[in-house]
């Protein structure tokens, strides 16, 4: 478990802290992560990878010349958000635009999705990649499912050696589609991981047993077996790999493969080395000819007790870029022709500055001030409410999922509630304090609730405006837009197993009770009754999307924790509302 920490909520930001400390003569830190020590050279492709924290190296220890440009950081097993991307890819950015690199998660595909929209918006052409390795995670037919895990690492670096090149944007990233296309992984586990402050793991595995087919974020695997020798567990690494090859390679025989045995957190070297010693033999016997293999703690989970075996299937060109040198804080080989200053352009670090924007308060109306005071309450209701059921949200999400969406949730209505004092206190009308609390939640969230909690406040902020006074057609416009936003954006229907299920229906019953006349306290009332009854109704459903999908059977019996929190925050809301009637 993790033991030494001063407040669980800001233990990501201290270790970037602590780290960028560490490592200043090879990384640079900025808001949402951090970047080389030196500006990158004009011409080359800026390559940005991220995630969430407790998975070092990956993601910030992978910066440095030969890999990344930059890495965006987001909080323990939760993605960056879109606003803390897009700061770390214009630091990066050279002027040949950023790819924008990450593992196949719900969160990250939203996070990262939006920050190449606003990048655009900033005239900076960008791509984006998710990598997709984890055979355990979705059939082959639905490879485009599958997790991104230890195979993030060779992806990430045949890109950023193909931008070393001066390679041009949709070069580099046809470079990761390859790279990405002839990657496998593969992972077992025989403890959970602890998240800092927690008194628990996210998951446990029997004694004398093994979890097959893990995820990096506490998910438990798809399957249990008797716990094995270090040799039966090689086996079993490589004869599962060796099962699914990447189309275009027929046989084993003859085929190059950079091969890595990675470590997820405690389980320690020399036993990763006995480990070795027999996938070694094995893909040997197979006619396999390992290049410069990597056996180490790669991509880990905090403290848990696992192993996992990547492939990459090389050609002629990959294994130009697998070979190429890289100096990063984590991660090195070979060497530069020319040295120079860490980093490349030899630019001082004191040259740089930060990219600000001016913040100015919109002009908003007595009427919009007034409304923003219960906007204000609302948003210390909801606050209160994710405090309340913090626990049992973490409960069930951690029955298919990785348990971490009551944290999750607190760490964004905290930080709205937070935006939002400060935004009433400064005059801001309704929209204003809505709007900032959205940028907050989601900046701070990250994930998948982040991303799409931060849609639902601003569509409402939207709709309420800075002028008028609401009306409760207005606000069951807002929840309208609300609801189609976050379908837009995560591509969840209702079925699905997620917040969905019961956004829907709840903005229905709001909108169909607005047109009758009936007044926002009521048509709220009949909406937070069909709210709860469609949370309760999640129990019966399988997952379709999301990190349960993989253990879609398990969470049968036990409502979508995000559909339960919406269900919640739509009762206590409410309360303001008679209150304030």
């Amino acid at each position: 478990m993790t033991r030494l920490f001063n407040d669980p909520a800001v233990f990501a930001d201290e270790a970037l802290e602590g780290f960028a400390a560490a490592h200043r003569d090879r990384v640079r830190p900025v808001t949402g992560g951090v970047v080389r020590a030196g500006t990158t050279p004009a011409g080359q492709v800026a390559v940005v990878i991220g995630g969430g924290s407790g998975h070092y190296p990956a993601f910030s220890g992978l910066v440095g010349r030969g890999l990344a440009h930059g890495a965006a950081v987001g909080n323990v097993f939760a993605s960056p958000s879109a606003g803390r991307i897009r700061s770390v890819a214009r630091a990066a950015h050279g002027g040949a635009g950023v790819l924008l690199m990450y593992g196949n998660y719900a969160g990250d595909v939203l996070h990262f999705g939006q920050a190449a929209e606003r990048l655009a918006a900033d005239g900076i052409e960008s791509r984006t990649f998710a990598v997709t390795d984890d055979i355990s995670s979705a059939a082959p037919g639905e490879s485009a499912k599958r997790r991104g895990i230890a195979g993030d690492l060779p992806v990430f670096k045949a890109a950023a050696a193909a931008a070393e090149q001066g390679l041009p944007l949709d070069e580099v990233l046809a470079v990761a589609e390859r790279a990405n296309a002839r990657t496998r992984s593969f992972g077992i586990a025989f403890s959970g991981c602890t998240l800092p402050g927690a008194d628990h793991p996210l998951f446990t595995v029997p004694e004398a047993r093994m979890a097959v087919g893990l995820g990096i974020h506490g998910e438990p695997g798809i399957g249990e077996d008797a716990l094995p020798t270090a040799d039966e567990a090689a086996r079993l690494l490589v004869t599962t790999l060796l099962g699914e090859l990447p189309e275009g390679i027929g046989r084993p025989e003859g085929q190059r493969a950079a091969v890595i045995l990675n470590g997820l957190g405690s389980v320690k070297y020399e036993e990763l080395f006995v480990v070795y010693r027999k996938v070694a033999e094995l893909l040997g016997e197979a006619g396999v000819d390992i290049v410069e293999p990597e056996v180490g703690e790669l991509v880990t989970s905090f403290d848990m007790a696992g192993v996992s075996l990547t492939l990459t299937w090389l050609d002629d060109d990959l294994e130009r870029l697998w070979r190429a040198p890289a100096d990063t804080p984590a991660y090195r080989k070979g060497s530069f022709a020319a040295p120079g200053a860490p980093g490349v352009g030899n630019v001082p670090a004191a040259e740089y500055t930060e990219h600000t924007e001016g913040i100015v308060l919109p002009e908003a109306s007595e009427d919009s001030r007034r409304a923003a005071a219960t906007v204000l309450t609302v948003l210390h209701t909801v606050a209160d409410t994710i405090d309340t059921h913090a626990e049992e949200l973490g409960r069930i999400d951690a029955v298919a999922g990785d348990g971490d969406h009551g944290i999750g949730m607190q760490r964004g209505s905290t930080a709205a509630r937070r935006a939002a004092v400060d935004a009433h206190a400064q005059g801001a009308g309704a929209g204003t304090v809505l709007a900032r609390a959205a940028d907050a939640w989601a900046d701070e969230a990250g994930g998948t609730s982040g991303a799409l909690w931060g849609t639902i406040l601003r569509a409402l902020g939207t709709a309420l405006g800075d002028q008028d006074a609401p009306t409760a057609p207005r606000v069951a416009d807002g929840v309208a837009q609300a609801s189609a936003g976050v379908r837009r954006l995560g591509g969840a229907e209702v079925g699905d197993k997620t917040m969905v299920d019961v956004l829907v229906p709840f903005a229905d019953t709001l909108t169909a009770a607005t047109a009758t006349g009936s007044p926002l306290t009521a048509a709220w009332d009949r909406a937070a009754t069909a709210a709860e009854t469609a949370a309760a109704a999640t129990a019966g459903l399988l997952p379709r999307r999301g990190r349960a999908r993989p253990h879609a059977e398990k969470s049968l019996g036990t409502p979508d924790a995000g559909a339960h929190s919406l269900a919640l925050i739509a009762r206590a809301v409410h309360g303001v509302l008679l209150d304030h009637h």
